[in-house]
């Protein structure tokens, strides 16, 4: 699989098979996506690896956090607010999801569950949670992207799928407890691993683009 293959299957997969990854999987995406480029080559990642018994464990609490409602309260501030022509992407994403799911703008039982399935981690097996030094600035956080989507990528050429998430990171006092991850790093996104569950819908949902046309402006 080339780049250009890898960034057009690559999908938040929002439902995964009840299929273990190996240590070996995770080990060789993790090795390739090392090579991510960073300010002044600071390589600012910390890389927290749950899967197995320890996940499931991390996965009920989260679970029981959401049957209490209790708010989410990540490292990283939620935006409290978007400006107007993003809030319509937020919207038009919520809508053709729930569309390509058949759920009704009116069903909440269905709505919940679909929103539950996010504290569940989409049932995937693994989670690499992405964490770096609290003093750091805004550059460093660029640098995160940048390996976020070299493991997602490199993910994709092993056979598996994934999923980005703030959602895997909200409760961070779980994560600390049960990972052992310092007080002094931030906990900045999580990436759920595994292989997509082809019976689900959820897995052939793909959000929509905007145009080359749309983003782009040329200058010559």
């Amino acid at each position: 699989m080339n780049v250009s293959d890898a960034l057009k299957s690559r999908f938040t997969c929002r439902s995964f098979k009840q299929k273990p990854v190996s240590r070996e999987k995770i080990t060789e995406i993790l090795e390739e996506a090392l090579h991510a480029p960073s300010w002044a080559n600071t390589q600012p990642w910390e890389i927290y690896v749950a899967n197995a018994e320890k996940l499931d464990k991390i996965r009920a609490e989260y679970l029981e956090y959401f049957d209490q409602d209790k708010p989410r309260n990540p490292d990283v501030a939620l935006a409290r607010t978007w400006p107007d022509k993003y809030q319509k992407r937020i919207r038009d994403l919520a809508d053709e999801m729930y569309n390509h799911l058949k759920i009704s703008g009116t069903d909440e039982k269905e709505r919940n569950a679909s929103w539950r399935s996010n504290f569940e981690f989409f049932n995937a097996p693994a989670v690499i949670y992405l964490c770096m030094n609290q003093e750091l600035g805004e550059w460093s956080m660029f640098d995160m992207g940048a390996i976020s989507q070299s493991i997602m990528l490199a993910a994709t050429e092993a056979g598996l799928d994934s999923a980005p998430a703030i959602n895997l990171v909200v409760h961070p006092e779980i994560l600390r407890s049960e990972l052992d991850i310092p007080m002094e790093l931030s906990i900045v996104l999580g990436i759920a691993l595994g292989y997509k569950n082809d019976e689900a819908p959820q897995s052939s949902f793909k959000s929509s683009r905007r145009s080359l046309e749309e983003v782009v402006k040329y200058y010559e």
